[in-house]
């Protein structure tokens, strides 16, 4: 196992969670937006809320081999990868009455995105958290190492 092996996890889960924060922020920034793309019958659509999907990193050969060197010793975690950015499909937009605005149907009603503010926010706080829990992780291994490195001195 690699001295850097521990930072390799760690800022492979600090890239992923500023990847989630993003997309998050998208979610936000499109809240109101009541045409984000075409359908498949050529009508504009609102903006579906988006979600990151990870998943554990593949190990690679090298840990297999380390693993055959060791006699089945267990490797680490070899840290986390976004896989996909899905689109909700299940929630339906939210219907509001405004027979005003230029995307009204026939009956008044306005189909705005499946975004809910709340629960956004709840998402941004998780990914938050998560993220500066990996930089106090990645901090203290750092000083790990810089403390192995004076004990030769």
């Amino acid at each position: 196992m690699s001295i850097f092996t521990s930072l390799n996890t760690t800022s492979s889960a600090l890239t992923a969670q500023r990847l989630r924060m993003d997309v998050i922020s998208s979610n936000m920034a499109n809240a109101d937006s009541t045409r984000a793309k075409v359908n498949a019958d050529g009508e504009w659509e609102p903006y579906r809320r988006k979600s990151v999907v990870m998943e554990p990193k593949e190990a690679g050969f090298s840990s297999f081999l380390n693993a055959a060197v060791n006699k089945g010793a267990h490797s680490v975690g070899q840290g986390v990868k976004v896989s996909r950015i899905q689109e909700d499909d299940t929630t339906p937009f939210k219907m509001v009455y405004d027979p005003e605005h230029p995307d009204a149907d026939e009956e008044g009603y306005v189909e705005l995105p499946n975004v809910d503010p709340l629960r956004e926010m709840v998402d941004l706080i998780s990914a938050t958290r998560s993220y500066e829990a990996n930089v106090t992780v990645f901090n203290a291994n750092k000083s790990i190492l810089m403390k192995s490195l004076e004990i030769g001195k």
